[in-house]
């Protein structure tokens, strides 16, 4: 199995076990409040492996499926034995600052709990459209285009969603998931950049 697999399996069946428990939930989200209040830092990791709802972990885990398999395979190239854990510090490490914006933003607002690996599958898609940013990808099976114009609007959205929505989903860990990826990529493999360039220079729309 590959890592991302192990991801999928681990999150979908922490998922399964919480889901309906708001004990569980409630011990282990997303709430900035109590991170500072209790300094329950602990939340950062394990709101990423809780869903709200079977839809919610599905649309997750089938990113992650898809994206996270390519990234593996450039992970591979680009670090040989070592890809394993340059994904997992991908992986959590989004989970954690794709939540920070979310816990300044609310960690006086006692009513505030989020849970999901947006933020990190965020990062993970993200870092799939540096390697490829030419490659379809289809929002929900209709709207498809090339990746690095669906990315431009996703964190157009993202952004727009996260200053005016008020729907406690974390659209600040969306973006800021999305971000992540892009950094880790130009800090990990600066090559990437010059190849993503390379690609959009010989693109042609018709």
């Amino acid at each position: 199995m590959t890592i991302t697999l192990y991801i999928i399996a681990i999150t979908s069946l922490i998922s399964w076990f919480a889901y309906g428990k708001e004990s569980i939930v409630q011990r282990f989200s997303m709430q900035p409040y109590r991170i500072h209040k209790h300094g329950e830092y602990y939340r950062f990791i394990t709101s990423g492996f809780l869903h709200a709802s079977f839809s919610h972990l599905l649309f997750n885990m089938l990113s992650l499926y898809f994206f996270g398999s390519v990234v593996e395979q450039y992970f591979k190239v680009v670090f040989a034995e070592l890809a394993t854990y340059y994904f997992i510090t991908l992986y959590l490490f989004a989970m954690v600052i794709a939540d920070v914006p979310t816990y300044f933003k609310q960690r006086n607002n006692s009513s505030y709990s989020s849970i999901g690996a947006s933020g990190s599958v965020a990062a993970v898609i993200f870092v799939s459209i540096i390697f490829q940013p030419l490659q379809y990808i289809c929002f929900y099976f209709v709207l498809c285009l090339p990746g690095f114009i669906l990315g431009i609007a996703y964190l157009g959205w993202s952004y727009y969603q996260s200053k005016n929505a008020n729907d406690h989903i974390s659209h600040e860990a969306h973006l800021y998931g999305s971000l992540f990826g892009v950094l880790f990529c130009l800090v990990t493999v600066p090559s990437a950049f010059v190849h993503f360039a390379n690609q959009l220079m010989n693109w042609r729309p018709f």
